[in-house]
């Protein structure tokens, strides 16, 4: 038997990625330690969406470079999106690295490791247009846990001026309904209580089958029809491509959660517009209106982002009153980071002082929490299901955390280990991140 530790950086795509490859080299003997110093091959799954995680990423590999100068026998391997922008550039700055493995070509990775371990050095990244390829045959080694993410669409076609996606991930693709049905169930069939369907822009699902008639809906549909108790929900949604259909349907399926997670990045429309997203302030504000008027108990989170190129002290401002307007429950926050080919990289001339992003950033973050308890309080005194996900001890108490079909975490103190059971809480408190609960 020989260990595989795998770093695992960035979105709910790359860990699924790592469940993925872990699946393949499960079939070549090798067994996930989470102990680096006990594994024989090291990986290092990368995120490029900041350069915080790009530059995580290549110290890691500089340890573990350390560790093979001084005569340890290990392969050291980088995949995910740094490896699919710098590809076979990493040999220059990281020359102990064994082989760079891009992100349409993870299918490759047991042939991979046949030729490193005869020698080789090699570079897997080249463009593919068949996300299925190899799919079948590896089964996919998921992290225990109530939830289990499943890829449905691949890339994106958008374009937005910051974001390295399109280059990193490359074109939308949907993966075959057949296939992802087949996932489902083999995941409800090994216990796991939720589906959450992933995609860069998950509501393109089908834009690329020559057959347009089948999207996001008609797979909903099929998924929620499956035996089970069980939940299901889907991320990340691009605010124009939430139809109303998309939506009743939504609300007419059972198993369908009432979250919709909808990136607006700015509150501004002439920054949304240097963006290049396609839409401005008033559009998102009828997208919000629609589905908060649609879904009852809907919860509704976003993505902003502090300090773009340009961004001036009144258009940030947008910003805040627009988590306000829009009654965001949640949001993802992040200062603004260049990124290698993209648009908004070469405007070096617009670039926001590094103390001005920071304080706008803190800002923002003041601004979420906020709104985070606004949102939380609302359903103190209410009962409400959860599905628990953790079980462990705090300061002398056990306490069981689950998610509400609205995605609200919610503590329960409990000597009882409910990890997997949906139960009915009554809500008795809220903090800013959690609802406090009382089992019924």
């Amino acid at each position: 038997m020989k260990y595989v530790y795998i770093e695992t950086m960035g979105c709910q795509m790359n860990k699924s990625d790592t469940e993925r490859m872990l699946g393949m080299l499960s079939h070549f003997d090798y067994e996930e330690t989470k102990d680096p110093e006990k594994a024989d091959l090291l990986m290092v799954n990368t995120c490029s969406i900041r350069q915080l995680s790009e530059d995580k990423a290549f110290s890691q590999l500089g340890v573990w470079g350390k560790w093979k100068q001084e005569g340890k026998n290990i392969k050291i391997g980088i995949c995910g999106c740094v490896a699919q922008q710098k590809t076979n550039k990493i040999f220059s700055r990281a020359p102990y690295v064994d082989f760079v493995l891009g992100t349409h070509k993870i299918y490759s990775l047991p042939e991979v490791i046949k030729r490193i371990n005869n020698g080789e050095r090699v570079c897997e990244c080249e463009e593919t247009n068949l996300p299925t390829v190899n799919e079948e045959g590896y089964r996919i080694n998921r992290v225990k846990s109530t939830n289990a993410w499943v890829n449905i669409t691949e890339g994106c076609n958008n374009f937005c001026t910051y974001c390295i996606v399109p280059y990193t991930r490359g074109r939308e693709r949907s993966r075959l309904p057949e296939t992802i049905i087949k996932e489902v169930k083999d995941a409800l069939n090994a216990g796991f209580k939720e589906i959450t369907l992933l995609g860069q822009n998950v509501d393109s699902y089908g834009k690329d089958f020559k057959d347009k008639s089948y999207r996001l809906a008609d797979l909903l549909r099929e998924i929620n029809s499956i035996q089970g108790n069980f939940r299901i929900r889907f991320v990340t949604s691009y605010p124009t491509d939430i139809t109303d259909e998309l939506i009743e349907t939504a609300v007419e399926l059972d198993k369908v959660c009432e979250y919709f997670h909808i990136p607006m990045q700015s509150g501004s429309s002439a920054v949304l517009k240097a963006m290049n997203r396609r839409y401005d302030r008033e559009t998102y504000a009828k997208i919000v209106e629609k589905v908060r008027k649609m879904v009852p108990d809907v919860t509704i989170t976003s993505d902003f982002i502090a300090g773009f190129p340009g961004e001036t002290e009144e258009q940030f401002a947008e910003t805040l009153t627009a988590i306000d307007e829009f009654e965001l429950d949640y949001c993802n926050v992040a200062a603004y980071s260049p990124r290698e080919k993209t648009v908004a990289a070469k405007w070096v001339d617009k670039f926001i002082p590094e103390d001005v992003k920071d304080e706008r950033f803190q800002r923002l973050n003041k601004k979420i929490q906020e709104n985070c308890l606004k949102s939380n309080l609302k359903y103190v005194g209410r009962e409400m299901e959860v599905l628990v996900e953790n079980f462990y001890e705090h300061k002398g108490k056990m306490i069981n955390t689950g998610k509400t079909r609205n995605f609200k975490t919610v503590h329960i103190p409990c000597d009882k280990d409910l990890t997997g059971e949906f139960v009915n809480v009554k809500i008795t408190g809220a903090k800013t991140w959690y609802l406090q609960g009382e089992l019924v």
